[in-house]
């Protein structure tokens, strides 16, 4: 990110914070097409209804926590997704933030930062005592704000994958 984008979105944030709230099943129409952004923006084709299947595989499973952020007029521009998953060494459990996504035109604006504060309030409210993330090693943008928010990389594990 860079100064500039850090001074609007002190600015924005003193000014107006986004409305963000739990997300329900009847979301799912607003969120289908971030989601379908978010995975475009990692290179994917669109496919909205497939997002919006997804959406509604999660609510009835009941396997993750949606967040989503509404701009002043009421429209989705944001969201976070959490999964939980056990933990054998805490005894515990801790969240993995899987995704989190702004509108390009929402972005600079506080609305990635206030996603991530609702997501650790949630998490806080749930009793769960660590939120995990992954990026891409390249998105600097988003890197420098988990930094600025008090997220701190992990450089004991490495994270391999299996295509099966």
């Amino acid at each position: 990110m860079t100064p500039d984008c850090w001074q609007v979105t002190l600015i924005l944030l003193e000014s107006r914070m986004p409305d963000i709230r739990v997300a329900t099943p009847e979301d799912i129409d607003d969120i289908a097409p971030l989601v379908d952004g978010y995975r475009q923006f990692y290179r994917q084709p669109s496919d909205l209804e497939s997002a919006r299947a997804f959406l509604g595989e999660r609510y009835r499973r009941g396997d993750a926590h949606l967040l989503v952020a509404h701009d002043a007029g009421g429209g989705a521009v944001g969201f976070a997704q959490l999964f939980p998953i056990p933990s054998t060494t805490t005894l515990g459990s801790r969240w993995i933030l899987n995704d989190l996504f702004v509108v390009p035109e929402g972005r600079c604006r506080g609305i990635g930062s206030a996603l991530l504060q609702a997501a650790r309030e949630l998490a806080s409210e749930y009793g769960v005592a660590q939120l995990m993330l992954r990026t891409q090693v390249e998105n600097n943008a988003a890197q420098s704000r988990y930094h600025a928010l008090g997220w701190k990389r992990d450089d004991a594990f490495y994270t391999f994958l299996l295509s099966v």
